[in-house]
């Protein structure tokens, strides 16, 4: 048992390299979950700030993470932007973490559609649950259309 107040800045630091042993997190969830353990308000920001110097705390580090992850996951750009916004991370980080796979949007809407479909639309209500399913998992309109057009495609060249 330490002998130190709850609220001093050692102890708050311990914690948060406690949080960050398990995974990355923003500085923005850190200060929440700091806050619901009642730590001092004054004293968080300045640990937050050391920790980020120290390199220990890393928003980019986090977004990367996050969008890898969520991505793998078969989330779209647009929930990964919006639970990256919701955690504090700012737009430059988001935008840099999201353009580190860009490239592999595409496959991920596919494959997040084969999982759960597998089979091409075969009436426009079929087509629009399967888009609206893209769509919820965070996929842009044109990457939904995109897929869908390539389901029918690969659809008709197997029937003919």
């Amino acid at each position: 048992m330490s002998a130190e107040p709850a609220d001093s800045s050692e102890a708050i630091r311990e914690c948060c390299i406690r949080l960050l042993a398990r995974r990355e997190h923003s500085r923005l969830e850190l200060k929440r979950k700091l806050e619901a353990r009642d730590f001092s308000r004054t004293e968080i920001p300045a640990v937050l700030d050391t920790l980020i110097e120290e390199n220990l705390l890393s928003d980019q580090r986090f977004a990367e993470m996050f969008a890898r992850t969520r991505c793998e996951n078969g989330q779209g750009p647009v929930k990964i932007r919006a639970d990256l916004q919701a955690r504090g991370v700012d737009a430059a980080e988001i935008d840099r973490s999201l353009e580190l796979v860009d490239d592999t949007w595409l496959n991920y809407c596919r494959a997040a559609w084969r999982r759960r479909f597998g089979v091409a639309p075969s009436d426009r209500r079929e087509w629009s649950r399967q888009a609206r399913f893209l769509a919820g998992r965070g996929f842009s309109a044109e990457l939904v259309h995109r897929v869908l057009d390539e389901a029918a495609n690969e659809k008709e060249n197997t029937d003919t």
